[in-house]
């Protein structure tokens, strides 16, 4: 089959390689799609992934053309979307129910061979099925809507928080429509990008400016601040714009480098909470669920659909911010 490989750092190819063929419990898909994310330019670059080659893609949906012998409540022609994540449900965290901090956590897409191909294989147990009004295609936007969900899951829900995000590229914008389902009572936007300013005040964002300095953040500032950018700078402004009592949430994938400075004496005074979330944990079929009952329109979250056989170009479009979701079609 054709495939994207991720061959070594900085190299990003399309060549030939052996078909999956299923284990007892795996189902093999024919990709419909598979979209980009920032953790594809991570692996590029280096991170994350600890072996190279490696075929990417995390987010992808398509149809179950093979099936494993011990596979039950799946068969050959049902379309559907794919959890990535593969846990070991042995270690500590895992027994905890922390999954996705699992000690030997692995990915399809990141550690293993992912949907940048014409055909990718998944756990059954991984598999939600789609209903008959959801492209297929489309529901590749289920994986990182998951992720979204997953980041409400980590705060304390409060009717008529004020909200601060940084960056509206697809993860930014996806914020921005929970944020609007959980009774925020505004949610502001702010990017370097007009065309994605542009976007988040198209879905009905309270204000869109290149940066905080140009909104009025009232006199107790913003109770929420997201960042969705994974910038050093932007994590650090974010920061330094939490009001009392708020909370900031890391959302972004940041370098493994990168640096923010914190004021302890302020946290503490203060009451901030700084919390993180990662990937996807017990996040999947609510995202599946969001997803059909029309939480996100993918005619405006989908920019590019590109074929296989430009990933590389597709890579570049993404890593300059062009476009918002952008997706390699098989």
């Amino acid at each position: 089959m054709k495939a994207a490989v991720i061959s070594a750092v900085g190299t990003a190819e399309v060549t030939t390689v052996d078909d999956p063929t299923p284990g007892p419990s795996d189902v093999v898909v024919d990709v419909a799609a598979c979209g980009l994310c920032g953790t594809d330019l991570h692996i590029l670059e280096g991170e994350f992934a600890p072996k190279l080659p490696v075929i990417p893609g995390h987010e992808f949906a398509g149809e179950i053309v093979a099936i494993g012998s011990e596979v039950a409540g799946l068969a050959v022609g049902d379309r559907v979307a794919v959890d990535p994540s593969l846990y070991c449900f042995g270690c500590h965290y895992c027994r905890k129910g922390q999954n996705n901090l699992c000690e030997r956590w692995r990915a399809i897409g990141v550690t293993e061979s992912g949907g940048a191909a014409e055909y990718a294989l998944a756990p059954a147990r991984n598999c939600v099925k789609l209903p008959e009004h959801i492209n297929t295609a489309d529901a590749a936007l289920i994986e990182p809507l998951s992720c979204a969900v997953r980041g409400y899951d980590v705060l304390t829900s409060q009717l008529g928080s004020r909200i601060l995000i940084y960056g509206s590229g697809t993860m930014g914008l996806m914020m921005l429509q929970l944020a609007k389902r959980t009774g925020a009572a505004s949610v502001d936007v702010v990017d370097l990008n007009p065309d994605r300013l542009e976007t988040a005040s198209q879905l009905g964002c309270s204000r869109a400016a290149a940066t905080p300095d140009e909104l009025d953040a009232g006199p107790y500032g913003w109770d929420l601040v997201v960042d969705a950018t994974g910038n050093a700078k932007a994590i650090q402004d974010g920061i330094n714009r939490v009001g009392k009592g708020g909370t900031f949430l890391q959302f972004g994938v940041a370098d493994y480098a990168a640096r923010a400075t914190i004021e302890p004496y302020k946290i503490y005074n203060q009451e901030i909470t700084i919390v993180g979330s990662m990937a996807v944990l017990h996040s999947y079929e609510r995202a599946a669920d969001l997803f059909a009952a029309g939480v996100l329109d993918p005619d405006v979250f989908i920019s590019d659909r590109l074929p296989l056989d430009d990933y590389p170009r597709a890579l570049e479009k993404f890593k300059t911010g062009q476009g918002r979701k952008i997706q390699v079609v098989p």
